[in-house]
Order: structure tokens, then sequence, then C-alpha cells
């Protein structure tokens, strides 16, 4: 996602900027004062609460507004990011943001503020008081808004600043200048966007064979915690000593044996594009960490893709498998295939439904052809960094 806060004086030249922010990046617009107008219009339960508060004669305050944001960034949850147009204004504000984008695993990339001198602002706004009949656009009242917003939200700059999150744009000059002006500065600092994908699916659904080859092909770095594990055991290392006996049984490891794994693999790339996840996670617990995995990389799971395939072809595969140089110890016999398909039953099939829950989850066929099944993988992949850029 793309977060970003529009910054400037009234008069600066914000609203037309923000119209072709939006259709540029295709953001979600976060206008506190067009939030408020629209749920009062709209007779909702939060804007009957603040036509209540405005009645009175009171300031609607930060805990309704931040409801009413929240409320509009989840009513729109295809969208590539968020664009802030005024908001926040003040310090409190700053602070209720950054814990409102970290409820939702975001963060504000940057903060973009239109430089204007204040003679330059007058003229705008006298000018528009001329041709909008806005009989409030008087000199006084406008030099008392201008000294308003220079004593609240310069706190808010240098809040930002301190984040090396705060870049001044210069708001003179052509409108086209200008925008192209603050997409470069937007494409200078916004965070790097990682493709990390689950590949999931019966045993036997050829999530290892396709893994290697959609990595190759999205510039990603493959990880599979049983090929690290098979490694770990053939290097007879502490971990593959106490991984092996779950192993040949076909059963889940001790979860802190796969994070170590994960985690080395993940610091030995610090330049990848993302990652695929073959194999993991396999349980609930699983799902929580590696949610917190990325998270700590700064990073998120972009999406989860289910191989689908019966058990009976399933059952097949590995049975075949079993009479070849691939074959694993938990094919050798009937009862191990069955008891691996019934933990992919109990244990695995609620991670399906927890990415369904996040909307991240997709489904794809794995009979047919290699390559086949590779072109149905990589055209998901495709679509879900489109969804996520």
């Amino acid at each position: 996602m793309l977060n970003i806060a529009l910054f400037g004086p009234p008069g600066a030249g914000k609203g037309t900027q923000s119209k072709k922010l939006l259709e540029k990046y295709n953001l979600t617009y976060i206008s506190t004062g067009d939030m408020l107008r629209s749920e009062i219009a709209e007779g909702s339960a939060l804007g009957l609460e603040a036509k209540s508060v405005i009645a009175s004669g009171g300031l609607v305050s930060d805990e309704l507004i931040v409801r009413i944001i929240e409320k509009t960034i989840r009513t729109n949850a295809t969208s590539k990011g968020i664009l802030f147009d005024g908001f926040p204004r003040t310090t409190v504000q700053a602070y209720i943001l950054e814990g409102l984008l970290l409820k939702l695993n975001s963060s504000l990339d940057c903060m973009v503020s239109l430089s204007v001198p204040d003679q330059e602002l007058i003229d705008r706004l006298l000018l528009r008081a001329k041709t909008s009949g806005r009989s409030d656009d008087t000199l006084d009242v406008i030099k008392v808004r201008l000294k308003e917003y220079e004593n609240k939200t310069k706190p808010v700059a240098d809040f930002y600043a301190k984040k090396n999150k705060y870049f001044p744009v210069n708001g003179v000059g052509e409108i086209d200048e200008i925008f192209e002006n603050i997409v470069d500065t937007i494409e200078k600092n916004r965070k790097k966007e990682y493709t990390n994908i689950v590949i999931l699916g019966k045993p036997g659904s050829g999530k290892g064979t396709q893994g290697k080859f959609l990595a190759d092909k999205h510039n990603l770095v493959y990880i599979s915690t049983g090929a690290m594990l098979r490694q770990e055991v053939a290097n007879d290392t502490e971990i593959g000593r106490i991984a092996k006996p779950y192993m040949d049984k076909g059963q889940i490891v001790p979860d802190e044996i796969p994070i170590k794994l994960i985690e080395d693999k993940i610091e030995s790339n610090p330049n990848a594009d993302g990652f695929i996840f073959k194999g993991f996670p396999r349980t609930i617990v699983q799902a929580y960490i590696l949610d917190g995995l990325l998270q700590r990389e700064d990073m998120q799971l972009s999406g989860m893709i289910e191989m689908r395939l019966s058990t009976l072809e399933a059952v097949k595969r590995l049975s075949s498998r079993a009479h070849t140089d691939r074959v694993r110890t938990y094919d050798m016999t009937t009862d191990l295939i069955v008891d691996r398909m019934e933990q992919y039953r109990q244990k695995t099939q609620p991670v399906n439904d927890y990415y369904k829950k996040q909307g991240k989850f997709h489904s794809v066929k794995a009979t047919g052809p290699e390559e086949e099944v590779f072109d149905r993988l990589s055209e998901q992949i495709g679509e879900i960094t489109r969804l996520n850029y």
C-alpha cells in the first residue's frame, strides 16, 4: 500500500493536486471535512453523532473523526492506499494516525507539503472568494486562518521530519509541473513493495516443483521449510537431529525450528523482492508466526495460493513417488500417507479459512501438465501483485 499525507496551508492547492494523485495511484481519499459532511448527509450513526455535536456549538472530537476515517478505509479495501488531505492537523492527530495505521498493519510513507509564500496564498484566497462567492474569505479572516495553520501544524511537520517522512514541494508554478514534483518526491521515498506468497496444498500437489519455478520467474526467494529441514538432517546438525523423528513420521516439527530457519533465510537475502513460502504455514499458529516474522522486516503477506487437488489424486501421486529417487520416508506406507492427509485436513485446512477472512486466499487447480499448472499459478501471482500495488 501507498499512504500519503498531503499537507499545506489554505490556498496551497491541495484539492487540485489530490484529484490528480487519486487518479494516478488509485487511493482512498481521506478528507475529514468531506467525510463529516457525507456521514451527516447519509444520516449514519456517526453522522448523527457529529451533527449533534456541531448543532450544540461544539467541535467534533478526534475520537469521532478517527472512527469515521477507519470506517472509510475499511469500506475501500480494494484501493492501493490512502491519501490524507489536511489530516493530521495537530501532533495529537499525528500520533492517532500512527496508531490507526499500525492497527491496519500499515504506516505512512510520506508527508508532502506544498510550500507557498503567504502573499501568494492571500491573493489566491481573495480571488477564490470573488469567484466562489464565499463572504467569509476576507483579508482579516484569511490572515487568522494562516496564522492558525502556522501555529498548529508546524509541530506536525516537525513530527514527521524527525521520522524522515516530511518533504516540502514548491507549490508555486504550473499545476502539472507541481504535480510532477510531488510524484517524483513520492516515488523517491515510498516504501519498497514486496511480493510474499504462501503456496499450500495437499501433500503431493506439486508445491515444491512449482514453487521453485515461480520463484525464478517472479524474481523471488524460494523458502521451503521441508527442504531446509532435510538438509539439516543430511548434515546431521543439532536442528536436524531434533527434527528427524518428526519428519520420519510426516509430522509437523516444533515451531521454533522453522522459525529459526526462515529468519536465517530472510536475513541472508536483504535485497530480495519477496519470498515464496512452500508448505508454511501448516497450522493457524504458524500463520500468526509468519505474520510476525514478516512484520518484523516491515513486510506483509501478499497472498496465499492453494494448489487444489483431490485426496485420491494426492494419494496416487505420493504412492508413485515412493518408487522413485524423490521418495520421502513418509511416502513408504499407505498408513503414513493417510495420516499426512488427515493432518492436512485437521491442521492446515483451517489456515485456508484464516486467509479467506483476510481476503488473501486464492485457489488454483493443480491437475494437468506441469506447464499448465505453472501458467495458472504464475497468472495468479501476477493478479495478486496487481491487487497489492
